[in-house]
């Protein structure tokens, strides 16, 4: 057993053989990280996982469809001994040895020349994590560390507030549907980067609170708007602040570009000369209702689903949705800023072929701790949205899906 810790080290194998013995889940494991190092991988191993052979047919790996051979490890700079067969992998180790090469024993740590960390990576940064008692090598806790490890690096809660990146310029970062935690890691990243944060009110507002004493943030429902529109004034606002050379994120609900008029902003941002990036963010359109148990698919129930905007009535001249084609097909509805408008849209619906007694499902405040569904039908949503006083925001599901599986406990 070792009597001192290991010697950590980061090994460059950029166009290095590198010999894996076996093709299993651990070799299955192990095998992307050295690919993305560039190593020249030889795998020997009678057989494969489908994976490894996917690998193989890639391109990415060269398999040697056979056991374990003396010599297999000339020239080798790297070895991972992963085999099933015990005889040889005391073999290959003792040549590993004689060969001065390192390696890695999957079947026998304690006699391996080197071991392989728990690893991560976030902007640039890897973390490999050893333990250095060897009677405590429980991989679930190396894991399990440098999973905090990782994670604290892409939220920005293990770098210095100074240290942090910041990158001038506009962030466009879509939040998700409510639940702070269904934010994106890289959105989550910037938003520990910023200066400036204008905030949708639908936007996860329990991340506000995280943000350091020194960041503003603005409030886009507040933002005077003057003689300006309230987008025109949202994208002076960010405008004026990125001008100032300041990081600011644009944080709203959803996803930018779905109903959130994201490319207004990216546009008005381009003709400022203004660099963004824009961040995805998980759609309340397909998350609410997976959060209230309601697939938006389901096989032999649903083959499409349609997302649509509810905020105009079917009958308001501005609307840009054919409601007569949308009837007629057999898949789900997702509406969206509807809640006022829905006994129109059901009484459309239901004039062009919709059957009234079509499911319905509003979810008020999806993915948050406020979350309640109410079911309904079409011909009875319009009543029940009064009786139940269903208020914004909330996603309304039409179609047999809202009947697909169990109602959760609310």
């Amino acid at each position: 057993m070792a009597e001192h810790p290991p010697y950590p080290v980061g090994l460059r194998l950029t166009g290095r053989r590198v010999v894996v013995l076996g093709a299993g889940q651990v070799a299955q494991r192990r095998l992307p990280a050295l690919i993305a190092a560039g190593a020249d991988i030889h795998v020997v191993s009678p057989e494969a996982t489908p994976s490894v052979e996917a690998m193989a047919d890639a391109g990415e790996i060269t398999w040697h469809r056979r056991g374990y051979a003396d010599g297999d490890l000339a020239g080798a700079w790297y070895v991972l001994v992963a085999a099933g067969d015990r005889e040889a992998c005391e073999r290959a180790s003792a040549e590993a040895e004689a060969l001065r090469v390192w390696c890695v024993r999957s079947d026998d740590a304690d006699r391996a020349t080197a071991w392989t960390p728990a690893s991560g990576t976030s902007e640039g940064v890897t973390v490999a994590v050893l333990t250095t008692e060897a009677q405590e090598r429980d991989p679930r806790h190396i894991a399990a560390v440098r999973d905090a490890v990782v994670e604290g690096l892409r939220d920005g809660t293990l770098v210095a507030p100074h240290h942090r990146t910041r990158t001038p310029g506009v962030a466009l970062v879509g939040g998700g549907p409510g639940d702070p935690d269904l934010i994106t890691v890289r959105g989550r990243r910037l938003l520990a980067g910023a200066d400036v944060v204008v905030a949708d009110r639908l936007g996860p507002r329990d991340l506000l609170a995280e943000l350091p004493p020194h960041v503003e943030v603005i409030d886009a429902a507040k933002i005077p708007y003057g003689r300006f529109m309230a987008q025109e004034a949202i994208n002076n606002a960010l405008i004026e602040h990125a001008k100032q050379g300041k990081a600011v994120v644009r944080l709203k609900g959803g996803d930018p570009y779905v109903f959130g008029r994201g490319m207004e902003e990216v546009q008005a941002l381009a003709e400022a000369g203004i660099a963004c990036t824009v961040v995805p963010g998980i759609s309340s359109s397909i998350s609410v209702p997976g959060a209230a148990g309601i697939p938006v698919t389901h096989r032999g129930v649903a083959h499409e689903f349609t997302v649509v905007s509810g905020h105009v009535a079917p009958d308001d001249e501005r609307s840009l949705i054919d409601w007569a084609s949308l009837a007629k097909l057999t898949g789900t509805l997702v509406v969206l800023m509807g809640v006022d408008k829905i006994g129109r849209i059901a009484e459309t619906l239901i004039a062009h072929g919709r059957s009234g007694d079509t499911p319905v499902a509003l979810v008020q405040e999806g993915t948050t701790a406020a979350q309640r569904r109410v079911d309904a039908t079409l011909a009875t949503v319009a009543e029940t949205v009064r009786a139940e006083d269903v208020r914004p925001p909330a996603v309304i599901i039409v179609g047999e899906v809202v009947a697909v599986g169990s109602r959760p406990t609310l």
